[in-house]
């Protein structure tokens, strides 16, 4: 069963299945077939899954996007690739105007009144009804965008088998069973909502309650209506909780209707203190671990009966190791590059990145250490990747967009530290006339970054310099910068 918060309403398996053969129908008849690309763009709904499983069944390759992806992005997105279908909330569908390939139709289900979906005429229109032929385990099931370091997002491509293997890692080492309930908070065109919370839990016969967004105010109360036993987060919520009245209030209410079993917590480890409030305050357990988009979830995570505070725990269904000078070192070993490797990790990027696969390894650019049990311990990132709340933007792209206004001559873009979100995405910028206005090229900014880029991309903090760091070629050294902001910041 499946629950939207969003309508307050239950869906049963019959239900959800009647939805997911109309879904399938509607694709026929709209002449999508086998290997076909659809680009989905939509708030976290019960609908989500059941797109999903549609696409799952007829082979057509899902490619999920952030719900605050703007018009123009998506627009550009779709003009890059040839996608045969478009699958947009209503936001986004009555921008979706005079244009000559994409054909709006709609299709009413239970789990979603009038869902929109635009067709590629150009693509489809010289074909022929065909019925679908069942995928095979090879065959691309979704592309997940994930950043890079050249401004360029990063296709991963995950077969149904990676899915399905990683899925079931996550079913064993979180003991996943049908009498367990999950609440999904975290945006489900990522990764995580995608395989540790659905699919997983679809694959394990649980229960799924989903809503829309995270909300502290509402959070214990979703969890004691709908008896929820476990929940994935990023640390940034776990933090949120800790500090927000109204969900402490609601918690002290409640606290005899709540049996929570376990928070999965990931991307960024949390700060001792912070770990144990939360676990003494709200009588649940927190499981870190550490996964990526390339891993189709989850490669470390703490045991439940042997947890180290700080680390990213064990390898699960992963061989792991430490590069560290050129030898692959698996225990009680010194600071070097994470790499992975198992049934569950990609091989290759849709877009060939050679330099990111070494000797059968993935290398993931992270940098830790393993201990002497073969505890992960990770201490940062060998590449620019900013990690906002989860989110990973990518510098780069976010730099293109911003130098765009008229009044930057150069715009750094950076991670400076935050206690809530863990970076928070800052633009460093030398402005064209050094006596221009702050205040005002800040509010400039902020406008212009709210109607050209996702949400999660958004600067935050902005900072004006003369000039940067550079090294003798001229480029910005990032690290020194960073450090010269966080001394300013300091001495203020």
């Amino acid at each position: 069963m499946i629950k939207d918060l969003n309508s307050d309403q239950w869906f049963t398996g019959g239900q959800i299945a009647k939805d997911v053969a109309s879904l399938r129908q509607h694709f026929i008849n709209l002449k999508v077939r086998q290997s076909d690309l659809a680009l989905v763009c939509l708030d976290n709904s019960a609908v989500y899954p059941v797109i999903t499983q549609a696409f799952f069944e007829m082979g057509i390759i899902e490619h999920p996007v952030a719900a605050t992806t703007p018009i123009a992005q998506l627009q550009s997105e779709f003009n890059e690739h040839e996608y045969a279908l478009v699958v947009v909330k209503e936001e986004l569908a009555a921008q979706i105007t005079n244009d000559s390939k994409l054909e709006r139709t709609s299709i009413h289900l239970t789990t979603e009144d009038n869902l929109a979906v635009f067709i590629n005429t150009k693509l489809v229109s010289d074909r022929e009804i065909e019925n679908p032929t069942e995928p095979g385990e090879e065959d691309l099931a979704l592309i997940l965008n994930t950043s890079g370091t050249t401004g360029k997002p990063k296709r991963v491509g995950l077969t149904h088998r990676i899915l399905n293997n990683a899925a079931h890692h996550d079913i064993e080492s979180h003991e996943l069973t049908e009498d367990d309930t999950t609440m999904i908070v975290m945006p489900m065109f990522h990764i995580n909502a995608q395989v540790i919370s659905t699919l997983s839990t679809r694959l394990s016969c649980g229960k799924i309650v989903i809503a829309q967004k995270f909300s502290a105010s509402r959070f214990w109360q979703q969890v004691a209506d709908n008896g929820v036993t476990w929940v994935s987060v990023v640390p940034t919520i776990i933090s949120i909780l800790l500090i927000n009245d109204k969900a402490n209030l609601i918690y002290s209410q409640l606290r005899d209707q709540i049996h929570m079993r376990f928070v999965r917590s990931s991307s960024f480890s949390l700060p001792e203190n912070k770990f144990i409030a939360f676990q003494d305050k709200f009588d649940t357990q927190i499981l870190e671990g550490y996964g990526m988009t390339e891993t189709s979830s989850q490669c470390t995570i703490n045991p439940f009966n042997a947890q180290k505070i700080g680390s990213a725990g064990k390898a699960f269904g992963t061989e792991l190791a430490i590069l560290v000078n050129g030898k692959y070192e698996t225990n009680d070993t010194e600071i070097g590059e994470i790499v992975v490797r198992g049934d569950h990790v990609i091989s290759s990027y849709i877009d060939p990145q050679p330099t990111s696969f070494q000797d059968g390894w993935f290398l993931t650019g992270d940098l830790g250490y393993l201990d002497e049990d073969g505890y992960l311990f990770v201490k940062g990132r060998s590449k620019d990747m900013i990690n906002r709340g989860g989110e990973k933007v990518a510098p780069a792209e976010v730099q293109s967009i911003l130098s765009q206004l008229d009044f930057i001559e150069e715009v750094a873009v950076i991670g400076m530290p935050d206690d809530l979100y863990g970076e928070a995405v800052t633009a460093v910028i030398k402005p064209k006339d050094s006596m221009a206005d702050h205040d005002e090229m800040e509010q400039k900014l902020f406008d212009y970054a709210q109607f050209n880029l996702a949400k999660f991309e958004q600067p935050t903090q902005v900072y004006f310099v003369e000039d940067f760091p550079r090294n003798p070629t001229g480029k910005i050294l990032r690290p020194k910068l960073k450090d010269e902001l966080l001394s300013v910041s300091a001495g203020k």
